[in-house]
């Protein structure tokens, strides 16, 4: 029945801009009778999974969206403000171009909005005692001077921090830190700094991250960005497009490598126009036609995804790694 109550867990695409997308899909998502249960994302992907988790709707993101000029993240450091080479010089000795800041004060406020602060206030009761699951959203992000995935609250504890405690906004701040397009956020570890940047280094599309066992009682579902482009040589003209052709490369091979046949048949593939990750000046029609996108994408996929059909092909049934959510 349409009304039914079907839970789902879900993985959002880091993708900058294009994560207007993901909007889109979450709206079918909820239409179609779903309930988030953990969501989890990279960059882009865990602003709206950060979102979904604090209790908005699609139709509210959606008006957030209509009401938000993307140009606002781009706050320039003191560096960047110097004519012809301050962009250059803000890589140089700020390691971003832009501070991310207005980004963390815009984030921090829609959370307070619906009462969320730090993840404490995210913890699920019926898994408190369960890492994995504790929190109902997660963020990845990357440590480049450990090298080092983070999944966000719970590997904060490896720089002395309380997950409960941490910020959700910062915890999504870290993981949209487009390398050399926003300042890092600097932890410390053993007393050293540590670097810590957009998850997308390292997995921007971790879908594997809620995987329980071969007979899931529900299904983990992907949230993807698919951009026409990919595979396609990048124009390099100068410093800052050379950065975004390094960010892109690493983004699109180690993921495009290990995904395997069952992540595809999970994943709503979201066409992304043309559009790129770092274009913060887009107009309201290409904001509106990637959310089009998004909607479409998903009604494509929910016309034939079957979770029972799933399991019979590509998993084998087992007992459950995970029995206790059943009951739930």
């Amino acid at each position: 029945m349409a009304n039914d109550v079907k839970k789902i867990d879900a993985v959002f695409e880091g993708g900058g801009v294009k994560g207007i997308g993901l909007v889109g899909a979450v709206a079918v998502t909820q239409e179609k009778g779903y309930q988030f249960s953990n969501v989890a994302g990279t960059s882009a992907g865990a602003i709206v999974a950060s979102l979904v988790a604090a209790g908005y709707t699609a139709a509210e993101l959606k008006q957030i969206l209509d009401a938000l000029d993307y140009t606002e993240f781009k706050d320039p450091t003191r560096l960047d403000r110097i004519p012809l080479v301050g962009k250059v010089l803000s890589v140089s000795f700020d390691q971003g171009v832009y501070l991310g800041r207005f980004f963390e004060r815009w984030l921090r406020d829609l959370l307070a909005k619906k009462n969320i602060r730090v993840f404490r206030d995210l913890v699920m009761p019926e898994y408190k005692d369960d890492p994995r699951y504790r929190y109902k959203t997660a963020s990845h992000a990357s440590d480049i001077t450990r090298g080092k995935l983070l999944v966000l609250p719970s590997n904060i504890a490896d720089y002395g921090l309380d997950p409960d405690e941490l910020e959700v906004a910062r915890a999504v701040r870290m993981s949209m830190s487009i390398t050399y397009l926003f300042e890092p956020v600097v932890l410390h570890a053993a007393g050293a700094p540590c670097y810590i940047v957009d998850g997308g280094v390292l997995s921007n599309y971790p879908i594997w991250l809620f995987d329980d066992g071969n007979d899931p009682p529900w299904p983990t579902l992907g949230y993807k960005l698919v951009d026409p482009q990919e595979g396609r040589p990048h124009k390099i003209c100068g410093p800052l497009t050379l950065f975004e052709a390094l960010f892109a490369t690493m983004m699109e091979a180690h993921d495009a490598r290990y995904i395997q046949d069952h992540d595809f048949v999970r994943s709503i593939p979201i066409p992304t126009l043309g559009v790129r990750t770092t274009d913060f000046e887009l107009s309201k029609e290409q904001a509106e036609a990637l959310y089009r996108s998004g909607v479409e994408a998903a009604r494509k996929f929910f016309e034939r995804w079957d979770f029972e059909r799933y399991k019979a092909t590509y998993r084998r049934v087992t007992p459950l790694h995970r029995t206790e959510r059943l009951a739930r």
